[in-house]
């Protein structure tokens, strides 16, 4: 089993991977009007195999927009063609070098303020959330989901989700502590983040930000590593 220092370091390596690939997302407009989700799911695939040679992922490739922002990860809507002036998130999880990556980011085509105001909130209640976390060394998940639920209706939003986060490693990280509701970041987990794991090793954690508008049908995502970087 590698020391804590490389797979930090590994984990670290996966996300800078991952941020690549999605600048590289943006740079050549994969994310444009009239494009289905599924095919801008698909040349991301591809995108991350060229850039990478990866071709596997984790968790399922997730791209939605418009009102199929507002699903939360379980929901499978149907395909939808990316409107003109559309908000648009993509939730991925490659695998590099038998670590998890789980990236997500929010995109905006055309001018709506509201929407481009969504987009601008998701890193700055992100960031809060960070602040929040290494504010505390016995934060438990319960407590930060409580922060971001509170940063989120400062700022104006809903949270789209019952949590906040979740553990992520070694491939496969299920396999750390299953299903259990202590591998999230939700209102049922009343254990500290920072802990080990049924295996002993550290607990790495990702935060996710997915707020919402139900009124005006549209959500946004973003998602990194919480408590490296």
């Amino acid at each position: 089993m590698p020391d804590e220092s490389t797979r930090a370091a590994r984990l670290l390596d996966a996300q800078a991977k991952a941020a690549e690939l999605f600048a590289e997302i943006e740079s050549r407009g994969l994310v444009a009007r009239g494009a289905g989700e599924r095919a801008v799911s698909d040349a991301i695939r591809d995108l991350a195999n060229e850039l990478f040679g990866t071709t596997r992922h984790w968790h399922k490739r997730i791209v939605r927009s418009g009102p199929h922002t507002l699903f939360p990860y379980k929901e499978n809507p149907p395909d939808r063609v990316i409107g003109e002036d559309d908000i648009v998130f993509a939730d991925f999880g490659p695998i590099f070098e038998e670590y998890e990556a789980d990236f997500g980011r929010t995109f905006v085509l055309g001018d709506d303020p509201v929407k481009l105001r969504l987009r601008d909130d998701l890193p700055e209640v992100f960031a809060a959330g960070r602040r929040f976390f290494e504010s505390d060394p016995d934060l438990t998940g319960k407590r930060l989901y409580a922060e971001v639920e509170r940063l989120a209706a400062d700022a104006g939003w809903e949270l789209g989700g019952w949590h906040a986060g979740h553990l992520v490693g070694e491939f496969p990280h299920e396999t750390i502590d299953g299903a259990d509701v202590e591998s999230y970041i939700a209102p049922g987990n009343s254990t500290p983040l920072r802990r080990t794991d049924k295996a002993g090793r550290r607990c790495h954690w990702i935060l996710e930000i997915h707020l919402v508008d139900p009124v005006r049908e549209f959500g946004g995502f973003y998602e990194e590593l919480l408590d490296l970087g």
